[in-house]
């Protein structure tokens, strides 16, 4: 327990699709609704900072922006760490960075210095955290991927709900400096979660002591760059870049957007509650209909209706003009982002497979952050030029509509359509595993089957008794 576990990936060992897999869901849902939540709840501290430093809107929202691009920007080394380390070592070691963040965040005396600790700091520490998590879900689960995708992202809207109060409570009690203390000691629980993270082990049999020896003498990839030959890969990344420049941005800016309007700061803090809220029920839905036997091998175009929804909520709710207008648009905001969250990942564990995850993720995550650094700060930049929420909320709901386009079209035109092998799966991995041991081909798997079939056949039964015999009796 504890020990430094090199990940080798894969080991042949049938995803449990339950048992200890539980607990790694649990991980894994607290572990995305810090991730997730946590740079849309520091928001709520933007207010405070703007007076304490004489800073305007743009110069606040790099804050999340940062906490965001760590996230997606840590991707490649995350997969080096995993693939080297294990994934429970790294998260325990990211969970005491984002503590450590956010604890020297609390003593700080210019933005600057925020920008180091709340956002490098503790970004790269929940980044740490959240990939490993989704890894090792990847391969606890099989036939229940989807669902235990969609109930891990419901942590995000589950701790949105509870961060946003819990922080504006916390910056009315103690400031925003005792509330970002006591966040940096709720981090903390990261460590707890990620030392739940136990790898999965093969079946102690003598081949698999052989396979083991092997294994360790094959040198492994830390990182695995055949990825991008994968043309669905490919399409999946531009969409899902393109898609994160306007993602982020309405949720960073709605509580501001409705203080804006003269109400009172825990009413407009609520507005992400209620958003949360709604998600809540959004993610574990939508991961259920997504497993659905139909619905699973068009999963990519689930995804993109998804996106095109969001967009367009966005460009709805550009005209909201008052309270009930921004929590109308946070309701439907909540469905449409629950839907983009509990599918995102579930469409590329598809494209990808379990063997090429940990370092697919990782490099989408890169592809993403530039995007994702970007987004925030050039709508806080639209803001304090024109003064208008309208034209950022515009924006934002253009960008997510054309990511849409983007992987419907390319998946529809580019990629060619193959067969269906998810009900085929387990008896191919069966009949791999068979050759291994006779140290033959699938392909002599087969022939060998269909020779006992034609054996069997070439002995009729006598007189409605079937006939006895060495090779047919055991």
């Amino acid at each position: 327990m504890g020990a430094v576990v090199p990940d080798e990936g894969p080991t042949g060992v049938k995803a449990p699709d339950g048992g200890w897999g539980w607990a790694i869901l649990f991980g894994c849902f607290i572990i995305t609704g810090f991730s997730y939540a946590f740079p849309k709840a520091v928001s709520v501290f933007f207010k405070e900072l703007i007076r304490e430093f004489g800073i305007g809107y743009s110069d606040t929202a790099w804050i999340s922006s940062i906490l965001l691009a760590m996230l997606y920007g840590t991707g490649p080394l995350c997969s080096v760490c995993v693939n080297r380390f294990g994934c429970r070592p790294v998260m325990l070691v990211g969970g005491l960075l984002a503590s450590l963040g956010m604890v020297a965040a609390s003593f700080c005396t210019s933005i600057i210095q925020i920008y180091l600790t709340a956002g490098v700091i503790t970004g790269l520490g929940l980044a740490l955290n959240f990939q490993p998590s989704l890894i090792m879900l990847n391969r606890y689960f099989d036939k229940r991927r989807p669902m235990a995708n969609g109930l891990s992202a419901a942590g995000s809207p589950v701790f949105l709900c509870a961060l946003s109060p819990l922080g504006q409570i916390l910056q009315d009690l103690y400031g925003w400096r005792g509330g970002f203390l006591i966040l940096g000691g709720l981090l903390l629980n990261c460590c707890v979660c990620g030392a739940l993270m136990r790898p999965l082990e093969p079946p102690k049999t003598a081949g698999t002591a052989v396979e083991a020896a092997k294994a360790k003498k094959a040198p492994k990839k830390l990182l695995d760059f055949s990825v991008f030959k994968d043309r669905g890969f490919l399409i999946y990344t531009v969409a899902a870049s393109i898609m994160v420049l306007g993602l982020f941005v309405p949720p960073v800016f709605v509580v501001s957007y409705a203080k804006d309007m003269g109400v009172p700061d825990t009413k407009a803090a609520f507005l992400l509650t209620v958003l949360g809220f709604i998600d809540i029920f959004a993610r574990p839905l939508c991961g259920f209909v997504a497993g659905l036997k139909w619905v699973r091998p068009r999963c990519v175009y689930l995804f993109s209706f998804s996106m095109i929804f969001n967009g367009i909520t966005d460009l709805v709710g550009s005209m909201a003009s008052s309270y009930g207008g921004l929590v109308a648009f946070c309701i439907f905001f909540g469905i449409s982002y629950g839907m983009v969250g509990a599918l995102q990942f579930e469409v590329l564990m598809a494209i990808v497979g379990t063997q090429k995850f940990s370092s697919a993720i990782g490099l989408v995550l890169l592809m993403e952050a530039m995007a994702v650094l970007i987004g925030p700060p050039s709508g806080g930049k639209l803001l304090d030029a024109t003064h208008v929420y309208m034209y950022v909320f515009i924006l934002a709901g253009v960008e997510v509509v054309t990511s849409a386009l983007v992987l419907a079209l390319g998946n529809f035109f580019c990629i060619k359509k193959k067969p269906d092998k998810s009900e085929t799966k387990e008896e191919v991995a069966e009949r791999e595993e068979l050759a291994k041991l006779g140290d033959k081909s699938p392909e002599d798997i087969r022939v060998g089957s269909a020779e006992v079939e034609h054996f069997l056949k070439g002995e009729p039964e006598k007189n409605g008794e079937a006939v006895a015999n060495p090779e047919t009796c055991v």
